[in-house]
């Protein structure tokens, strides 16, 4: 398969390796300039969680291809499309023209209606994911960061196209990869979001991850948060499934002491958040977006959401 990443980010990055190999051949958009002051290399620093739940360490100089122009005219198979949810509509205005017969994977943080988040891209031609990886860039361009054997995937009766689905499904496969299947994935990305605007904003509170990470009081903050933002999900016109409606009236102190043992642990998951803040690749602003966008959306449908309010000051 030929695949194009739609920039040289960290989830591009780490999953483009994984596909080239897997055999396949990987190239990267950038912006026009940008080949020349990235380089024809990646330097690598990344945890395979593959095999391993702690990751097997990654270290090289991986070459890479990169274009800065693109063609209606190009013979790609896929484009993969991951980029900070505020900055998609800017994206789409410059793929959407050279999409022509290509599969997209949508690999992103969505909380619009999915029609209106990728206005100007052939719907019938997009399968919606989301990956199981992270990480950033440090000061001298390394890449440090780390992948799950597990990605989050719509399920081919839910895919516009079931043959394109059938595809995607078997390039990760192929490159060892296992699927969450997300029945409605409009619901998982909305759930999703909630939990990033909850974790956010505690964050922002406490002045940075690593600070919210060392209690699990701090976390249990955070699950109120997003507790209280889950009337959104139907407010906005979806379903809550009963297990995640279970799961979250567990008592806070609970899921915030598993959470917490989760990312202070030796495993991918826990490397991923350590090395995305100590790149700080994610700047406070980026994440102050989660809980503006949940914040906004709640006040225009009139859904009260006292905790968030009182904390608009950490991330307004």
């Amino acid at each position: 398969m030929k695949i194009l990443m739609f920039g040289r980010g960290v989830i591009s990055a780490q999953y483009g390796w994984a596909f080239e190999k897997a055999g396949h051949e990987v190239e990267f958009y950038v912006r026009p300039g940008r080949k020349d002051q990235f380089g024809p290399f990646i330097d690598l620093d990344i945890l395979d969680g593959r095999t391993s739940f702690k990751g097997v360490p990654v270290k090289e100089r991986w070459p890479i291809q990169m274009r800065e122009e693109l063609s209606p005219n190009h013979d790609y198979d896929l484009i993969v499309l991951s980029v900070n949810h505020n900055q998609f509509e800017d994206v789409v205005k410059v793929i959407g023209p050279y999409v022509g017969k290509a599969t997209i994977l949508l690999f992103n943080n969505v909380w619009q209606d999915l029609p209106i988040f990728v206005e100007g891209l052939p719907m019938e031609q997009i399968i919606w994911g989301f990956p199981g990886g992270g990480g950033g860039f440090s000061s001298n361009s390394k890449l440090e960061g780390g992948f799950m054997k597990s990605i989050y995937l719509q399920t081919e009766a839910t895919a516009a196209s079931p043959s394109r689905h059938q595809r995607v499904v078997e390039l990760f496969r192929q490159a060892g990869f296992s699927f969450s299947w997300q029945k409605d994935i409009r619901v998982w990305y909305w759930f999703h979001f909630i939990l990033n605007a909850g974790m956010a904003a505690q964050a922002l509170k406490e002045g940075s991850y690593s600070n919210l990470y060392q209690s699990p009081k701090k976390v249990a903050n955070a699950i109120l948060l997003m507790r209280e933002m889950l009337p959104l999900i139907t407010a906005k016109g979806g379903k809550i499934g009963l297990g995640t409606a279970l799961a979250m009236r567990l008592p806070a102190g609970l899921i915030g002491y598993a959470a917490f043992k989760l990312l202070k642990g030796n495993s991918v998951p826990a490397a991923i958040m350590e090395r995305m803040e100590r790149t700080a690749y994610i700047s406070r602003e980026s994440f102050a977006h989660f809980p503006n966008d949940v914040l906004a959306e709640a006040r225009k449908l009139g859904v009260s959401l006292p905790r968030l309010e009182a904390m608009e000051g950490h991330f307004k």
